[in-house]
């Protein structure tokens, strides 16, 4: 009994952590969602760089970030406090794209595995509804904090994240490349992770209601 509960809530969490390193990954790889914002916030304007020099400084950036490529800003100057915040940065993306990994491969095993040891009353909501449950509640008040104030919610972010750091702080004329990376394309990276989260989360509630609709 007691193997069983341990199992369940170990299914719960992978779940939980799966759904949301996944959405978190979403705005990191899908590099058309940046591109999609250069021309609407008039990033060539502000900036003064055309939309091939902003997309060759913001892939310089992600590669690092992301792939672990040598770090550069494309024409974009920057300074060494701005290049060790990405440093900062990178290890977090990679951290979520770790997290992804180990628990979709542990999604894999158990569904390998089975439920063996689950008993049946344990099994009424399975752990893949209860983790989106939880999440579904998470998601709908973080996105009503950043709702209500974005600004506090964005500094609080970084406070948390970057604890005892000041270099996310950039300054334009050493690091022109927060000149293309605009708070309001942040704000649009949160509601994206956070609908497809709530999306991920409502399409497992639906399909196991109407299960157990079915079965009844």
């Amino acid at each position: 009994m007691k193997k069983g509960i341990i199992l369940n809530w170990l299914q719960t969490v992978n779940w939980m952590a799966f759904i949301l390193s996944f959405a978190i990954a979403v705005p990191l790889l899908v590099r058309p969602f940046y591109y999609a914002h250069i021309e609407p916030m008039h990033l060539e304007e502000y900036s003064g760089f055309s939309k091939e020099e902003i997309r060759e400084s913001y892939d310089e950036m992600m590669d690092f970030c992301v792939f672990g490529k040598p770090f550069g800003t494309g024409k974009l100057k920057y300074s060494e406090d701005g290049k060790s915040h990405f440093e900062d940065v990178a290890k977090l993306f990679r951290l979520d794209f770790i997290v992804l990994a180990v628990s979709s491969a542990l999604l894999v095993l158990f569904k390998v595995l089975g439920n063996k040891g689950i008993r049946a009353d344990y099994k009424l909501h399975t752990p893949q509804y209860k983790g989106a449950v939880s999440l579904l509640a998470g998601g709908v008040l973080l996105a009503s904090v950043c709702a209500i104030d974005f600004d506090k919610a964005f500094v609080t972010f970084h406070h948390i994240f970057f604890p005892g750091k000041t270099n996310w702080i950039f300054d334009y004329r050493t690091d022109e490349i927060i000149m293309i990376l605009p708070e309001e394309f942040f704000r649009n990276c949160a509601i994206l992770i956070v609908a497809v989260m709530l999306g991920l989360c409502a399409f497992f509630i639906i399909t196991e209601n109407r299960k157990l609709r079915n079965r009844a």
